[in-house]
């Protein structure tokens, strides 16, 4: 499978990585790691940006983080034009590793503080499309 089922609108159908979207249909949210020099990566990238070597591998990310900040789209662009309001989030796990990503409507936007445990899940949306979301740990 391609990065054409992910995310809410997808524009790249072809890359390097794409066996990221297999992992998120197995459950599972992956990083690269770069086997030369150690440096973790997400997204997943195909080459390091350290060493710039293409000697990648995947790992699992961690199962908590900390939401270390966060905002709500009202406005959206072409593809999220229903999904507004929508809040959007970082995921802090240390050593340098964070995550972007949705956060789940089943978080209230009054609930949301920045510090708190959360956890990220592969998600599929109605129309097949598949993603992850930050949701409470």
């Amino acid at each position: 499978m391609g990065f054409e089922k992910f995310g809410r609108k997808s524009f790249t159908s072809a890359t390097k990585t794409a066996k990221f979207v297999d992992f998120l249909m197995e459950g599972k949210i992956m990083g690269t790691i770069c086997k030369k020099c150690g440096m973790k990566y997400f997204p997943p990238r195909a080459d390091c940006a350290n060493c710039f070597s293409s000697e990648m591998d995947w790992f699992e990310m961690p199962k908590r983080g900390k939401l270390e900040t966060f905002t709500v789209a009202y406005y959206a662009p072409y593809g999220f034009e229903m999904d507004c309001p929508y809040s959007m989030g970082v995921v802090d796990y240390g050593d340098n590793l964070k995550l972007f990503a949705r956060i789940s409507k089943n978080i209230k936007q009054d609930e949301l503080r920045t510090d708190m445990e959360v956890t990220v899940k592969p998600v599929q949306y109605e129309d097949g499309q598949i993603a992850y979301e930050i949701e409470k740990a």
